[in-house]
């Protein structure tokens, strides 16, 4: 099945771009679709790499004979940084454009890469979103994950397995950046328990037994790989004091769940509703991205006594204005009980839409809350109806 991809990149038209982006988001072969006839240099051919990494300079040699304003696409770009002083030569002197692509700008930050001063927008692929998939399936969705390669197979565990393993292979290993492997291995394990909750490094350190400095660096891996996220806890105090502490999400669904061993997912489990949260989180990230919301940004809300809570917020990045408040529920009948934390939310910030999502059959309205089914909810998102 080919997918068309929601991002369709066209600020190359008058500028050069980072694209970054997990392994096996579908960066490589969204790149040949959009553009065929660029100039590709593919960094995980080992003659290409090998060539490169003798000589950079061959990069300026065979470009200088393109006509100006071309495009030049470099993937795994991370793997060769000294190229990038040949990309912003190549920018600056013959005005070419460029794609440089890649799973993480660790590596290139932790040479000292030249990023280009500026020179080079950045966008992000994320998985897969439910509006890029013909009869999207939500209970697929929440137990293969939403990685292509995961999403359109029976049974992907042995594909997810491979997956993690070549992660800790390649992206751990290779780079050096963790002394004791089997720390980290039990720490991923420990992250999954901590998987869309509030990060508490003392607790997640004790049981990995490590240092709390050593589990932020660990998770300060996951974020810079792009196998993390932080969600922002919603901090404006109204008049109930609020949690400050980020949730962390890994950055799909299906690999928190792979790691602690549900498989599959059974709706109406506790672990069902925490991987229908999840993906919520994911598609509206990747909602905001993709629609260049920069003045929005997506948090969380809970009270200082954990008497109150809403699953996602999406805000205004300059006032702090809450557009819409969103709770989550993997209920097939929500009930009045079901809307406390909106409602208590609401009395802090009465001009935000309130809405639950849920596997009920029909939308409807419940005390002021609109209260959408999941697979209503989302086709609306993407079409700009949803928020």
């Amino acid at each position: 099945m080919i997918l068309e991809r929601i991002l369709k990149l066209k600020e190359i038209e008058e500028d050069s771009l980072f694209l970054w982006g997990s392994r096996q988001t579908g960066k490589s072969t969204l790149l040949k679709m959009l553009f065929p006839k660029a100039r590709l240099y593919d960094l995980l051919k080992t003659d290409v790499r090998m060539a490169l990494q003798l000589r950079p300079a061959l990069l300026r040699e065979e470009c200088e004979l393109l006509d100006e304003g071309e495009l030049v696409i470099i993937d795994e770009v991370q793997k060769v940084p000294a190229l990038l002083d040949e990309v912003h030569w190549l920018i600056e002197n013959r005005r070419l454009r460029f794609i440089l692509s890649g799973s993480s700008a660790r590596k290139l930050r932790r040479s000292g890469a030249n990023l280009l001063g500026g020179r080079a927008l950045r966008r992000t692929l994320f998985p897969l979103v439910s509006t890029e998939i013909p009869d999207f399936d939500l209970h697929r969705a929440l137990n293969n994950g939403m990685l292509p390669r995961h999403y359109l197979v029976a049974d992907p565990s042995k594909r997810i397995q491979a997956y993690i393993g070549d992660y800790l292979q390649q992206e751990i290993v290779e780079e050096a950046v963790v002394r004791q492997l089997d720390a980290f291995t039990r720490f991923l394990q420990v992250a999954a328990l901590s998987n869309s909750e509030i990060v508490n490094y003392t607790n997640i350190a004790q049981d990995c037994g490590v240092s709390s400095k050593t589990v932020k660096e660990y998770f300060a891996i996951l974020e810079e790989t792009m196998l993390g996220f932080y969600l922002p806890a919603y901090t404006k105090v109204v008049k109930r004091r609020l949690i400050q502490s980020p949730k962390f999400y890994y950055f799909d669904v299906a690999i928190p769940n792979y790691l602690l061993h549900r498989h599959p997912l059974q709706p109406g489990t506790d672990f069902y509703g925490h991987a229908l949260e999840h993906l919520i989180i994911q598609e509206l990230k990747a909602y905001l991205s993709y629609n260049f919301d920069e003045n929005k940004k997506l948090a969380y809300w809970r009270t200082l006594d954990n008497k109150y809570e809403v699953d996602a917020l999406i805000c205004d990045a300059n006032t702090n204005q809450v557009e819409a408040a969103i709770e989550v529920k993997a209920s097939d009948h929500v009930a009045s009980s079901d809307t406390k934390g909106l409602k208590a939310f609401n009395e802090e910030h009465p001009n935000a839409k309130l809405i639950i999502l849920s596997m009920e059959e029909s939308p409807r309205k419940l005390n002021g809350i609109e209260v959408w089914p999941v697979t209503q909810f989302l086709p609306r998102l993407w079409t700009g109806k949803g928020i």
